[in-house]
């Protein structure tokens, strides 16, 4: 009898933990097919054109993580004049007008400013805008009279030319010529030029093509450099010649000629500049034309002379060789005066007398990104250089010394007391300004 008892409460154990399990697993799948029924009103992700936050594109990213690095990136030098900052995008290239009152910039915010050099000191740097429509330029250069630009225009490939008109408030306003130049490179321009005599313009692509124009837009000669690529071209200040560099170890110089009534002639070989072992990377000429300066891939920079007369088979006359840092891109920039040069390679610029060839001054990380442009005013006072959105400003404490230096052996020659009294009085004037500089670059 005890054991039909126990059998049967062990029994009505194993059904009750039965029924609860059965309960459980029931009330499970119940919770389960419920959640499923809602999981799309409250888990799923909307689609990818709805969602209210976007993953960046990779393109997107860098472009974010370029600018702020551009925000960041700050620099300080007591020979730093000012930072010139109202563009929005990188600036790449840099001009001072004829007659040094003016820098123009262009960047990738499709726009074109116009500085006041005469505010380079103070504190406050106001600029005039244009604004590049539906584009952006790469390069401009001024009109000799000051009264327009022109651009090259990134996806328009080709040049747009700026008027500008004075105001009575002494400001510009700018506009856009109803035409652009027609399209006839092939390849990248590296850069454009106006000869000062207003007669021509210039284009160079990298594909060593250099084209001639008038004013209008008409092509008058296309010149082949023959140095396998082009890295840098330029119209001397006299606006006589065009020269190119880039893969060979030589610079060469054109003449363009023009009849005495105007009309263009004919495009003469005028002469070369060898003496490096690799290629040059850039140039640049004094004021006068007389002299020009290069800087190689083999790590010098040289100055010349060319005062010659190429007709008389006259060749330049090598004046210096120069070890210095390069790199790819480096950029090389002489003062009007020819007393000052300045290199970049990379980020960084070493300024060097012109004279002696010395190392005077160097400037590290002065941008965010590789220098773009560099280049002295024509006052010789400022060297100016970008290659991010700011535009830094030094003082051309080489260039003074220098000027120092000249005034000090004319002095010793001249040959009469009016001579000798502006002398003085000039070399004061460059003392002043020298020790100036150099007080607060010791402060």
């Amino acid at each position: 009898m005890m054991d039909f008892w126990a059998v049967l409460a062990l029994s009505l154990l194993l059904g009750a933990l039965l029924a609860l399990l059965f309960a459980a697993v029931s009330r499970k799948n119940d919770g389960t097919e419920q959640t499923d029924r809602n999981q799309p009103q409250t888990a799923a992700a909307p689609p990818p054109e709805e969602s209210s936050v976007k993953a960046p594109s990779s393109k997107k990213l860098r472009q974010q993580q370029r600018k702020e690095k551009l925000q960041q990136h700050t620099f300080s030098h007591p020979l730093l004049a000012s930072s010139l900052k109202s563009h929005s995008g990188s600036v790449t290239c840099l001009d001072f007008s004829s007659n040094g009152k003016y820098l123009a910039s262009c960047a990738d915010d499709r726009t074109v400013r116009i500085w006041s050099t005469k505010d380079f000191l103070d504190r406050e740097h106001k600029c005039l805008r244009a604004n590049i429509e539906l584009d952006h330029a790469t390069l401009v250069r001024f009109s000799p009279d000051t009264r327009a630009f022109i651009t090259w225009l990134a996806n328009g490939e080709t040049i747009r030319i700026f008027k500008m008109t004075k105001k009575e408030d002494g400001t510009f306003s700018f506009k856009a010529a109803p035409e652009d130049f027609p399209q006839r490179h092939k390849g990248i321009v590296i850069n454009i030029g106006i000869a000062e005599t207003g007669k021509f313009i210039m284009t160079a692509s990298v594909d060593t093509t250099i084209l001639i124009w008038d004013l209008k837009g008409e092509v008058l000669a296309s010149i082949n450099t023959n140095q396998m690529t082009t890295s840098y071209a330029a119209v001397s200040p006299c606006g006589r010649f065009v020269a190119s560099c880039g893969f060979t170890p030589d610079v060469k110089v054109w003449e363009i000629c023009f009849a005495k009534t105007g009309e263009f002639k004919e495009v003469t070989r005028a002469f070369d500049l060898k003496g490096h072992s690799a290629g040059v990377y850039s140039f640049d000429f004094s004021n006068d034309s007389r002299r020009m300066a290069t800087v190689s891939k083999d790590g010098t920079w040289k100055l010349w002379d060319t005062d010659v007369e190429y007709k008389k088979q006259q060749d330049p006359y090598l004046l210096r060789t120069v070890p210095c840092q390069v790199s790819e891109g480096s950029r090389i920039a002489l003062s009007p005066d020819g007393r000052a040069v300045a290199v970049s390679s990379g980020r960084d610029v070493a300024v060097y007398s012109a004279v002696s060839g010395r190392l005077e001054e160097e400037f590290h990380s002065i941008h965010s990104e590789d220098i773009t442009d560099l280049r002295f005013d024509l006052n010789n006072r400022f060297l100016v250089c970008t290659g991010d959105r700011a535009i830094r400003v030094f003082h051309n404490v080489t260039g003074y010394r220098a000027a120092v230096q000249d005034m000090q052996a004319l002095l010793k020659k001249a040959a009469n007391d009016g001579v000798r009294q502006r002398l003085q009085q000039q070399l004061l004037d460059a003392q002043k300004a020298l020790d100036a500089l150099l007080s607060a670059q010791k402060s």
